[in-house]
């Protein structure tokens, strides 16, 4: 009997799991069912002025996306900060121009949404050239972790979001970090999209890496270009750094990057400059 019992929850919890991806899917399409609330609009038009910019069925799909996002995020206050709807809907809304054009999962490892009110303060342990450690105190506008959590500063959400033309992002710029940490450590080489056949990893990385050389000579040079020195840190930030100016400038980005302005096209789907 016992035998028995333990076959029939076996097929069960077997039928549950091949079941999941087609309730997710129901589910999901219930929610883009849905109309798009009228305060939520009227968030977009005050806020995100960035949106306005994108043609009229990117901004129809970036709207449904933003409904899958919110129901199905945690965002959570820190500081004594109480999470709005207006948070919701402006963090969603630039976290999703990332997936517009692409089969997404809507970034599935991230579970929770951390939002305080200003710049946080974190502690940080570096090491020196004569190998000594120290602990550092830093005020961060936003963090990417790979346990599941994105953490912004709202002042710095809300700035990035009102001023949409000076390359400097910090939703896009966690939210491509978390692109980047799908398939491990974020080292500027983010997974194609399954079954992207005009993907070229040779291609992406001979380019990629060669923009990032560039940046670098600049920053030890003191020139700035249309890319923030911040990038030239690691690879990782350089992707989210480019992906920023990719949105938010793409003329200045096709011009000094051409070749790297046409990876990021090929990769995000979209062609910002044509907005």
């Amino acid at each position: 009997m016992a035998f028995y019992l333990f076959c029939g929850l076996a097929l069960l919890l077997a039928l549950g799991l091949l079941g999941q991806p087609y309730w997710l899917d129901y589910r999901r399409n219930r929610v883009r069912e849905a109309a798009f609330p009228a305060a939520w609009r009227k968030i977009l038009r005050e806020r995100v002025p960035l949106i306005r910019k994108l043609p009229q069925h990117l901004q129809l799909q970036l709207k449904k996306h933003m409904q899958v996002f919110i129901a199905e995020k945690a965002f959570l206050g820190c500081d004594g900060l109480r999470v709005t709807d207006e948070m919701r809907v402006v963090i969603a809304a630039q976290a999703c121009l990332l997936i517009l054009n692409r089969a997404t999962d809507y970034f599935a490892n991230v579970r929770q949404i951390l939002v305080y009110p200003s710049a946080f303060v974190v502690n940080r342990v570096t090491v020196d050239s004569a190998g000594v450690q120290q602990e550092q105190r830093q005020a961060l506008s936003g963090e990417s972790w790979s346990q599941g959590q994105v953490i912004l500063s709202w002042d710095d959400t809300v700035h990035g979001a009102a001023v949409a033309d000076d390359g400097r992002n910090v939703v896009i710029h966690e939210f491509a970090h978390q692109l980047d940490q799908e398939n491990g450590a974020a080292q500027g080489a983010p997974p194609p999209l399954l079954g992207d056949t005009e993907y070229d990893g040779a291609r992406w990385s001979q380019v990629f890496h060669a923009a990032f050389a560039h940046l670098q000579a600049e920053a030890s040079q003191g020139v700035q270009g249309v890319l923030d020195h911040y990038g030239a840190k690691n690879p990782g930030e350089f992707f989210a750094v480019v992906s920023e100016v990719f949105f938010e400038q793409p003329q200045a980005l096709a011009a000094e990057y051409p070749a790297l302005y046409q990876e990021l096209q090929g990769y995000y789907k979209l062609d910002p400059a044509s907005w």
